[in-house]
């Protein structure tokens, strides 16, 4: 019984530790628990991520008491932070490893690139609207995230400067799947994009193997189209 009543305490010590620096603590478990595990989502390093970043950082201050709904939520520029479900739900597919090294566009509120710099080695991130990345910028900053490189910059185009990526993920859905991230994909690497030039888009998984895209439809989903410098859709 003894042993049993230690077990129980060194679980719960922590938390109550954190949460004492945490206003937003248990929700961020409790968002893990009911809307990310109970979909599905068991992958325990993206669950860990999710535990582990403050999203609330990442909104905008009127909404920061809804950080942790499940739902996305607006941002500047007209853009959005995706509902939690969605972004873990395109990290998990990415089956990312410590070593990878990997290109975002989108960088929009930048908790999607903060969610994969837990769990890889490098993220480099494309936003199209100079302000967004700037505000994701100064939050990197106070969270030290050291692993995040951010350029403003047309996201179609990718970032061949620094290619090859072991994966890719796209947080805005062009009308097709951009032919220059296609090239910049790694051998053996994963990509995850929403296409469609409607409301409703699907999210498809690319996996490069033997020099050859493979694609795959995983997801019906809704973001905001990509556009170009000039405003736009691709």
């Amino acid at each position: 019984m003894f042993r049993i009543l230690i077990a129980i305490l060194l679980v719960f010590v922590p938390m109550v530790s954190s949460s004492q620096n945490d206003a937003f603590f248990n929700e961020r478990w409790k968002m893990v628990e009911l809307q990310l595990k109970n979909r599905g989502i068991n992958n325990e390093l993206v669950l860990a991520a999710f535990r582990q970043v403050p999203r609330h950082e990442f909104v905008i201050p009127q909404y920061a008491k809804f950080a942790y709904a499940d739902s996305p939520l607006p941002i500047d520029e007209g853009q959005t932070i995706s509902q939690p479900y969605i972004v873990a739900y395109m990290t998990e597919v990415l089956n990312l490893n410590r070593s990878d090294r990997v290109l975002e566009v989108g960088t929009g509120s930048g908790y999607q690139a903060a969610i994969l710099a837990q769990l890889c080695d490098s993220v480099f991130t494309i936003e199209l609207f100079e302000e967004l990345s700037k505000s994701a910028k100064k939050v990197f900053r106070k969270l030290e995230y050291n692993n995040i490189y951010c350029k403003v910059g047309d996201g179609y185009l990718g970032w061949p400067e620094k290619a090859p990526f072991d994966a890719i993920l796209v947080s805005c859905s062009p009308s097709h799947v951009p032919e220059p991230l296609q090239e910049q994909l790694a051998e053996g690497g994963r990509m995850i994009i929403p296409v469609g030039a409607g409301n409703i888009q699907k999210l498809v998984l690319l996996q490069k193997r033997n020099g050859k895209i493979r694609k795959k439809d995983v997801l019906p989903v809704r973001f905001v189209p990509m556009l170009d410098e000039d405003g736009a859709k691709y």
